[in-house]
């Protein structure tokens, strides 16, 4: 059993003097999570750059532990991407995510760490889910293949959490979100998720319409190279504007959570009191719970999901693009739908705020902002 830390003794709520570990702060979740944490009061944050420790690395890992007196941490750090990146980049992705979760996993356990939040993905569930996806769903039949190295990392992290939580009486929680965006997502187009992806497609093709061909340099210095099939896309002929060029057929339906939700809900459900959790988590009644203790993991969402072809038709409306935009379904779709059931989330006291237009509109007037 690991000796809790005085701090969080009798506390359920996390204390406002905690040393909080974000790892992983430079990314889209994690530098959420440090906004809302400093937004709450929380001012004894800490935080490495990859530089200053690489995850990787089990013994700087657990140096690390042992001189800060952590009191809870936030698992955001991992090797993220799209389609293609998942699918080119296998070793890569099931590589680093399996050395930094179990690095850090294990490093809080040894340290007595009171309290640990794990990120993963609504990708753990089976490609063909019964939907909406409940937490019970976990390991009940194949993933999909185009990223099941980063699945099966993943997997393997809510493992980790449950097994010491068995084990060593560990409070260890893990949340799977449904697909994010917001600000300082990536918007590298061989990497980005849909959400980015579709806005600086349709934002380049805009430019490209104007004629402001040195506005897309600088975007291109700023966000990484353009693609060769994308820029084939952007000039039109006879005046009219180019074509954005779009993977798949736009059929498959995802959920978005703007990753300022995301950090919100991490936080609630990291303060939330261990029986009023282990309550919610046992509700099922099927394998969300064990005589050891509770399965630790909860879906976070906002329980609707939107087909991709229609989001792209908004983001085209949001960005003011007027032409046209032709999808290749040679590409990989992916999961046909991913909708999670948040049910356990709402009886864990928490739900959504910002609609899907509104995240959309404030993560483009970030993406423009970054161009000054």
């Amino acid at each position: 059993m690991v000796e809790i830390h005085p701090s969080l003794k009798d506390e359920s709520v996390l204390p406002k003097d905690a040393r909080i570990y974000v790892a992983g702060h430079r990314g889209m979740v994690g530098s959420a999570i440090v906004r809302r944490l400093q937004t709450e009061g929380y001012s004894r944050i800490l935080t490495r750059t990859h530089a200053e420790l690489d995850l990787t690395h089990q013994r700087a890992v657990g140096d690390f532990f042992r001189a800060e007196g952590i009191d809870a941490v936030f698992l955001a750090a991992a090797r993220v991407g799209g389609i293609h990146a998942n699918n080119t980049r296998r070793a890569d992705f099931i590589y680093e995510n399996l050395m930094i979760e179990c690095n850090v996993i294990h490093a809080a356990f040894t340290c007595g760490v009171p309290r640990l939040l794990f990120l993963g993905s609504s990708c753990i569930y089976p490609r063909d889910c019964p939907q909406p996806m409940r937490e019970e769903y976990l390991l009940s039949g194949y993933l999909e293949p185009t990223n099941e190295p980063y699945a099966v990392a993943k997997i393997a992290g809510i493992k980790l959490c449950e097994s010491y939580n068995r084990q060593h009486g560990t409070r260890f929680r893990a949340v799977m979100p449904c697909n994010l965006y917001g600000p300082h997502d990536s918007f590298d187009l061989e990497n980005s998720h849909v959400v980015p992806a579709l806005l600086r497609k349709f934002y380049l093709a805009q430019l490209a319409a104007q004629g402001d061909w040195e506005g897309i340099r600088r975007d291109e210095q700023r966000f990484g190279s353009i693609p060769a099939e994308v820029r084939a896309g952007l000039a039109g002929e006879g005046g009219r504007p180019g074509v954005v060029r779009l993977w798949g057929t736009g059929a498959p339906r995802r959920e978005f959570l703007h990753v300022d939700d995301m950090a919100a809900a991490c936080l609630h459900i990291m303060q939330v009191p261990d029986d009023l959790y282990e309550e919610a988590c046992a509700a099922e009644g099927g394998s969300a719970a064990t005589s050891s203790g509770p399965v630790p993991h909860v879906n976070i969402g906002c329980g609707q999901d939107t087909r991709v072809r229609e989001l792209a038709d908004r983001i085209r409306d949001i960005v003011g693009f007027e032409g046209e935009a032709a999808w290749d379904p040679s590409r990989p779709d992916g999961t046909p739908r991913k909708l999670l059931d948040v049910s356990r989330l709402m009886r864990l006291g928490w739900q959504a705020k910002i609609g899907l237009d509104t995240g959309v509109r404030s993560t483009y007037q970030w993406y423009l902002g970054q161009h000054r």
